[in-house]
């Protein structure tokens, strides 16, 4: 176990590095799918993004769904989150229920509002997954996914994604996934992949996601994020990461704490935008989780 997580901080210090070297590049602005492709949990905000591993959040089915077969829970989640630079902010309800049956489910339902003045946009994104087992340590995954934005932004669109997690141990996870697979030719929802890992050490986690975009911008562009959590007397989760956004070339981080309880807890996060829009996001999230 402890060569695995070894080599996946080498893998996640050698990533930043990587992303230093490019730091001094001239900025891009990121295109408007990244817009719906950064609404997540309080966790995976304080853990730098990196989180389509690890499925231990109601809002696994819409990173990779088959993650949402890797633990055997019924959970219920809610976040807010506000950007007070950039004006952004959502809502999301999230449930998942991987113990009634071999079928693993999920739905959420985001509320996002983006955009400044004439510029601002409303978005409803709902999401429906489903996750099943082939073998002891292997899991597939397929969601479907529905946008309708209204404001200077139009969109009404319907597209899916699908994923695969190998888990050879309970300490280590690896995973990949394919998104808007159905072409909208919508710009909110262009297609991209990720291939993610996880490393459960006790009271340490660490992940690491690499977000690859062939289509948008007509350029190959890659999104790197690293983070990881430790548990400080079993129920005080610290919690900091790191991205490099390919887009707009800069990086963020994040950090985050929490409280866990035997039914749930509290989850909040901070995010700080170096470059790009230099936004300064704040996110919270309760949850219940019945095993």
């Amino acid at each position: 176990m402890w060569h695995r997580l070894m080599l996946l901080s080498a893998l996640l210090l050698s990533t930043l590095a990587l992303a230093q070297e490019d730091a001094g590049a001239g900025t891009v602005t990121a295109p408007r799918a990244e817009d719906l492709r950064d609404i997540l949990s309080a966790r995976a905000y304080g853990m730098g993004g990196a989180w389509r591993a690890l499925g231990v959040g109601a809002e696994s089915g819409t990173g990779n769904p088959a993650t949402l077969a890797a633990f055997h829970t019924y959970r219920i989640e809610a976040t807010g989150a506000w950007d007070w630079v950039g004006k952004d902010a959502f809502g999301m309800v999230a449930l998942a229920d991987s113990s009634t049956s071999m079928l693993a489910a999920g739905v959420s339902y985001q509320l996002v509002s983006l955009g400044k003045g004439a510029e601002r946009a409303t978005a409803h994104v709902n999401t429906v997954s489903m996750a099943l087992p082939i073998a002891e340590s292997l899991m597939i995954g397929v969601t479907s996914r529905y946008l309708l934005m209204r404001g200077a932004r139009q969109a009404n669109a319907l597209t899916g994604d699908a994923g695969i997690l190998f888990r050879p141990s309970e300490a280590f996870s690896l995973g990949v996934s394919a998104h808007n697979l159905i072409n909208t030719g919508n710009p909110e929802l262009t297609r991209y992949y990720s291939a993610h890992a996880g490393v459960f050490a006790g009271m340490l986690t660490i992940a690491a996601d690499v977000r690859a975009d062939f289509e948008t911008n007509n350029r190959t562009t890659f999104t790197y994020n690293g983070g990881l959590e430790y548990i400080l007397g079993q129920n005080i989760p610290v919690r900091a990461g790191y991205t490099w956004d390919g887009f707009t070339r800069s990086s963020q981080l994040g950090v985050g704490i929490g409280v866990l309880t035997q039914g749930g807890g509290i989850d909040l996060a901070y995010r700080h935008d170096f470059g790009g829009e230099n936004g300064r996001l704040i996110a919270l999230t309760f949850k219940v989780q019945v095993r």
